[in-house]
């Protein structure tokens, strides 16, 4: 039970993802190297514990899961990563370029656990030393979160990989060296983009010499200034890359270059156009002010001032998993960051195949409809709020839940949730007609104007303060948890530091028992027996119907009650969420 709360509390935090197959279709070989893989995580985490923690000291909840038959077995690495970190680190602290969990995927989380587990070896052992009894792993898992997933589906969709020695001295300054001038060439092999080269390199030609105008003065050029402007000409990109460097040096001094300047020459047509563009932003921006650009500009794309890795994962998961870029945030200093961030969670937890087909065909128009107001979450158990989904928003409906539940997932322009099909115009044969979520687990994502979550639900399913009224399901409570808290001394939590233990479900009553623990953070680590539940609508404690391992059991209905205390030993909640067995 314990093992099956610590993988549901995992998928909980994850941005879920869609079918397994299309980024990882391994051969047997490929899976028993993958379990060796797990395998070393493993018993390296315990190595490291052992320094840290001493030799077999370990925290109460530590797995210690070393069963690979155990389908909790990633989820446990990662478990025990984290408890480990807490140490390192200090509870809930972590430092930057730290991965954690981004994807339910046992391939893409065990290799974050690597990641981050290298990290922490970092501090305790000083730098790249390790004892004898380290195993390690392939240096690319120490390399950052992009690197990775950009070589990952270079590997898997364009069978090209790197050819970088495990013996450079900086094994991840040389990979990068190596994707942006050489293997990501494959990513921009597609036709249509070799075709628009000639009018693309034309047009950084223009944005040189606007530039130039601001810089030096109309038409004022220094000598052997080329001026090359002849769209066919076989030297109009080489000519135009010449003229920047002229004027790099001149505004910043000769050969005074920023960190990030690209390479150019030596490299494919594609990429080095894609570099001399990053270059003019780059100089644009010492030279006039980050984002400020002369009249006229031809900046085709923001993406334009990302790096060569960055435009080539976007790229990667755009063609690959109909990534969409937002729009909104063109005009953001953060543009770049916040676009990647998008395409990494992307490349990880990849749509399900009907998403990345797009637009929906005659037979699919049928599940287009609009919002009435519905309540939008980013999981299909509504813990996760997003806002209120206005009327009026078109959608388009793809999966249902199980049973007797009424959530669906949906997608629109810039969201893609899960609502409550009361809440739409969406006929409720429709909605019948849908395939479920068995098997499936798309992105979810809440970029619309009206998301402003993640935050705890406020109903169950929807329908907010007036559901309740209607109901008259919130009496007035007769004791207040700032009363119960300072009468015992103790911290007032929320809803989600609560862990719940199922035990047996009334379908009849919709009445499910439970035993409780109340946690210190909403991790659910480090928890404490409830001890006394007081019903504000009964005016009297709840009664403990039984024990299971030394907990009180407790009946609840299912939904998020907020008429209750909920009480430990040093903690007080004033409220509870309870699942149906149709989300749990």
């Amino acid at each position: 039970m314990k093992r099956r709360l610590r993988l549901l509390l995992l998928l909980a935090v994850l941005v879920l993802s869609g079918s397994v197959f299309l980024v990882w279709a391994a051969p047997q070989q490929q899976a028993n190297l993958f379990e060796a893989f797990l395998l070393q995580t493993r018993q390296d985490i315990e190595v490291l514990a052992n320094q840290v923690l001493g030799e077999g000291v370990r925290p109460p909840n530590w797995t210690l899961n070393a069963d690979l038959s155990t389908v909790t077995f990633a989820a446990d690495l990662w478990f025990d990563n984290e408890q480990l970190a807490d140490a390192v680190y200090g509870v809930g602290e972590r430092p930057p370029g730290w991965f954690g969990a981004t994807s339910p995927l046992p391939e893409i989380l065990s290799r974050n656990v690597r990641h981050d587990l290298e990290l922490m070896a970092d501090v305790v052992f000083g730098g790249s030393d390790r004892p004898d009894s380290w195993n390690g792993a392939s240096l690319i898992y120490r390399c950052d979160r992009t690197l990775q997933n950009l070589v990952r589906l270079l590997d898997q969709i364009y069978n090209v990989r790197p050819e970088t020695p495990q013996s450079v001295v900086d094994y991840c300054a040389a990979v990068r060296f190596e994707t942006e001038n050489e293997l990501i060439a494959a990513i921009f092999a597609a036709p249509e983009i070799q075709a628009a080269l000639p009018a693309q390199a034309l047009a950084l030609r223009g944005d040189l010499e606007r530039l130039a105008d601001e810089v030096l003065g109309l038409n004022n050029r220094p000598n052997g200034w080329i001026r090359n402007v002849e769209e066919n000409s076989p030297s109009l990109l080489q000519d135009a890359v010449a003229d920047l460097e002229v004027l790099a040096d001149l505004e910043l001094g000769n050969g005074v270059r920023p960190p990030e300047w690209a390479t150019v020459t030596g490299v494919a047509p594609v990429i080095g156009y894609r570099n001399a563009r990053f270059n003019l932003e780059l100089l644009s921006d010492a030279a006039l002010g980050v984002g400020v650009r002369p009249n006229g500009w031809q900046g085709e794309t923001s993406i334009e001032r990302c790096t060569a890795i960055e435009q080539a994962l976007i790229t990667a998961v755009t063609v690959n998993f109909a990534f969409v870029v937002d729009d909104t945030l063109a005009d953001s200093a953060d543009f770049c960051s916040l676009t990647v961030f998008g395409a990494n969670n992307q490349a990880e937890n990849p749509p399900a195949p009907e998403v990345i087909e797009g637009e929906a065909t005659e037979e699919g128009s049928r599940f287009i409809a609009e919002a009435r107001f519905a309540f939008a979450y980013l999981d299909v158990a509504a813990l996760q709020y997003m806002g209120i989904m206005p009327g009026g928003t078109e959608f388009r409906a793809w999966y249902r839940n199980f049973n007797e539940s009424n959530m669906m997932f949906v997608s629109g322009v810039d969201f893609a949730v899960f609502i409550d099909q009361r809440f739409t115009t969406l006929p409720r044969e429709i909605f019948d007609a849908l395939p479920t979520l068995e098997g499936v687990r798309p992105l979810t994502f809440c970029d619309a104007a009206w998301c402003n979550g993640p935050s705890p639900t406020p109903t169950p399913t929807g329908g907010g303060p007036l559901l309740l009224l209607l109901n008259n399901v919130t009496p007035v409570a007769t004791r207040s948890v700032q009363e119960v808290a300072q009468e015992g001394q103790r911290v007032a939590v929320s809803w989600n530091h609560i862990r719940v233990t199922y035990l047996l479900d009334n379908p009849t009553s919709r009445t499910v028992q439970v035993a409780l623990e109340i946690c210190a953070e909403p991790a659910q680590i480090a928890c404490e027996p409830v001890t006394r539940v007081f019903d504000n609508s009964t005016g009297q404690e709840k009664p403990v119907i039984s024990t299971y391992n030394g907990l009180n059991v407790y009946e609840f209905a299912y939904g998020y009650i907020t008429n209750v205390i909920i009480e430990g030993a040093t903690r007080v909640s004033p409220d509870i969420w309870i699942s149906d067995p149709t989300i749990r």
